[in-house]
């Protein structure tokens, strides 16, 4: 008996939020509507080279090169402090309409670095630098959309 009371206590719920979710309700709570997610549409693969900012004062840069899943690759040596030169790229990036996330910074004792991560439109990257005193290394992956294990390998 109490199998068939937790049954149709199931049965209920989610006959219950089946109903929520499918009305077509045109309420809107006073902060308004939560907005639902969509995805952009993939980048052009030949569009990518254009989604990357070169980094001021750089000294060298390789690439683009073919990756996995339609990306590419560029990797940049860069003539500055590490923080200063992935504060500075982090802006060229947002410049350039990249949604910027950063996912670890470090410095100290003249070195450092940071990894972000990024979208533009539906374009996914992901940029790694650091280095030490006046030298730093930037990798960058872009990719069309984001793939399933965006990893940017250094070169």
């Amino acid at each position: 008996m109490r199998r068939g009371v937790c049954a149709a206590a199931a049965v209920a719920l989610a006959i219950g939020l089946t109903g929520t979710a499918c009305s077509n309700s045109d309420s809107k709570s006073e902060a308004g509507s939560a907005s639902t997610s969509v995805s952009a549409a993939p980048v052009a693969a030949d569009k990518l080279p254009g989604l990357v900012p070169a980094p001021a004062n750089s000294q060298e840069t390789k690439g683009p090169d073919k990756i996995a899943n339609d990306g590419i690759h560029l990797a940049f040596k860069v003539d500055g402090s590490p923080s200063d030169v992935m504060t500075a790229y982090k802006s060229a990036l947002k410049d350039k309409g990249w949604e910027v996330t950063t996912i670890v910074t470090s410095g100290g004792e003249g070195g450092g670095g940071a990894t972000y991560t990024g979208t533009n439109g539906g374009g996914y990257g992901v940029f790694d630098g650091g280095g030490f005193n006046t030298s730093t290394f930037i990798n960058v992956c872009v990719w069309p959309t984001k793939p399933a294990d965006p990893n940017c390998t250094r070169s």
